[in-house]
């Protein structure tokens, strides 16, 4: 269905690849139209618990496409001014949006970086919800380089996941973070020798997130995102909201009948 992707399911976990690894897959248009369908697919479909975000090739996503960006001057044939920039702000959301997918899809997704993570490519991180890579892996918020703010995620939610004088930096200079020092910084949850060592960690990860009860995870991505937008105040209130409606569950029942009967328990998609 897809070009610019893979996209396979089994065992409840999905793993979408970036499948341009001649471009070190850098997201073309298709690719940003294709990402946010993938998404919302995934978001509804009942058989997926889990996803694994990962890159085909030597490269884990080089970010944006540079004829993406030569193809903006395409709205300097508007010769309404106002129209022009209203044209350039609906693309920049159309951007926006694509990567918003990912963190708005209710499964967990979790980012398997190896190589470069350029530019877009940490914005799409960013909207993970677990990071690793390998030690060769490397980071850089580029668009510095470029003579361009960085305007499609990375500033607003990087500060969220690292300390703000980390991301300050990065920003600023657009220096590559290696994969050695992505977990020390908490870009990463943990970095990996090897790829193949990558991959195997975070299918053991995904096997296991996706043992667990469907709708509790899909609550608690809801809970951990509402939080780290709201006050602990307004976080608890919505809480309770969250656990009044949907505590009396067949989840519940499932995960306590097999506690005591001591064996796994088998939750619904």
């Amino acid at each position: 269905m897809y070009t610019s992707f893979l996209v396979h399911i089994d065992q409840h976990i999905a793993t979408v690849s970036f499948n341009r690894p001649d471009k070190a897959n850098a997201l073309h248009e298709k690719a940003w139209e294709e990402m946010p369908v993938i998404f919302r697919e995934l978001h509804e479909n009942p058989e997926v618990r889990v996803i694994i975000l990962q890159g085909e090739g030597r490269n884990f996503c080089a970010g944006i496409d540079l004829t993406v960006l030569m193809n903006l001057q395409r709205f300097n044939t508007i010769s309404c001014e106002g129209r022009k920039r209203e044209a350039l702000r609906g693309f920049i959301f159309k951007l926006q949006n694509a990567i918003s997918a990912i963190e708005e899809c209710r499964k967990p997704v979790i980012a398997a970086i190896h190589g470069a993570c350029i530019g877009g490519g940490v914005d799409i991180v960013a909207a993970c919800d677990m990071r690793y890579c390998t030690e060769d892996a490397y980071f850089s918020i580029k668009e510095i380089d470029l003579g361009l703010v960085a305007d499609i995620g990375t500033l607003q939610r990087l500060p969220k996941i690292l300390q703000p004088g980390i991301v300050a930096e990065m920003a600023y200079t657009g220096r590559n973070v290696p994969g050695t020092e992505a977990a020390t910084i908490g870009l990463c949850n943990r970095t990996y020798t090897s790829q193949e060592d990558l991959r195997k960690g975070v299918q053991e990860l995904a096997a296991t997130i996706a043992s667990k009860s469907p709708l509790c995870i899909r609550g608690t991505k809801e809970i951990l995102l509402y939080s780290r937008d709201h006050t602990v105040a307004e976080s608890l209130n919505y809480m309770t909201a969250w656990n009044a409606s949907m505590f009396f569950s067949n989840d519940l029942v499932e995960a306590f009948s097999a506690n005591m009967e001591k064996r796994s328990p088998k939750f619904e998609g």
